[in-house]
């Protein structure tokens, strides 16, 4: 016989994982990097958790929508360009934007400093999944942009512009 279930109280869990600075798996790309905080694995894929370093200049992901996630991104350091579908914006340091599925954007550093920003994903969708196929794609010489749209598709991302889709 099975052991009955409890379905009158809660089973408190001490199951917190703290990620201090630097902390987290590194993916390197150039001198670019995506620092996996919070994975899919670690949220049951409720959500996922990038600090992403981007050096001036350097385009983050050009004009695309999500249909299965909303994204979220906290400036830590610097001014992260956001494009939208009718605007552009440039988001300071301790700025928050809210981006609902469905809402046509891209990032970008367009500043002459080092932008780091905190890039959630809800429902996480296994996303890193994602910054492991860019890592490998934007490595490889010459880039493939037929495989960088199959990543895309494969993780809920969907270009505005199949012919200028790679970020850079």
């Amino acid at each position: 016989m099975s052991t009955p279930i409890n379905h009158y109280t809660d089973v408190l869990k001490n199951e917190v994982i703290v990620f201090n600075p630097g902390e987290g798996e590194i993916l390197a790309i150039a001198d670019n990097k995506i620092t996996l905080k919070v994975t899919s694995e670690i949220s049951n894929n409720q959500m996922g958790v990038y600090e992403i370093l981007l050096q001036p200049g350097t385009v983050g992901a050009q004009l695309h929508y999500h249909r299965y996630m909303d994204e979220t991104f906290i400036v830590n350091k610097g001014t992260l360009t956001v494009q939208l579908a009718d605007k552009t914006i440039d988001a300071a340091e301790g700025s928050v934007v809210y981006i609902p599925r469905f809402t046509p954007h891209a990032f970008r550093n367009s500043s002459d400093s080092v932008v780091v920003t905190t890039l959630i994903f809800n429902p996480g969708q296994n996303r890193e999944g994602f910054f492991f196929g860019l890592k490998e794609i934007l490595t490889e010489q010459p880039i493939d942009p037929s495989k960088f749209l199959k990543l895309y598709d494969k993780y809920d991302s969907v270009s505005l512009n199949t012919e200028n889709a790679l970020p850079g």
